[in-house]
């Protein structure tokens, strides 16, 4: 895979992100606070972005999205979880809401 193709795919999928993104919060600010892991001036900001701008945004070169885990181990007890199928979920829920929101995302 060449260059191009993986910046291209990063625009792409930065786009699909902040469109998700505004999404979420148009129909559960408080919801969508707590998945994306921002707080309200990032929200506030995220909401307030126009087409063109959203696009410009999506064209940097580096990811604006990122894991939702801080280490190896907690993505591992995600994937390698022997329990139930309903309180595996549970579990990753519980294991995703321990992170703390960030209290800049614009440091990216």
């Amino acid at each position: 895979m060449d260059n191009n193709s993986v910046i291209d795919e990063i625009h792409e999928l930065n786009l699909t992100y902040l469109l998700l993104a505004q999404r979420l919060l148009n129909e559960d600010r408080d919801s969508a606070k707590f998945r994306l892991k921002i707080d309200d001036e990032m929200a506030d900001l995220l909401q307030e972005l126009n087409a063109r701008q959203l696009t410009r945004l999506s064209r940097v070169n580096q990811l604006l999205c990122h894991f939702g885990h801080d280490s190896a181990e907690q993505l591992r007890q995600l994937t390698q979880n022997p329990r139930e199928q309903g309180l595996a979920q549970f579990h990753a829920s519980l294991l995703m809401a321990s992170r703390p929101a960030a209290s800049t995302v614009t440091e990216r």
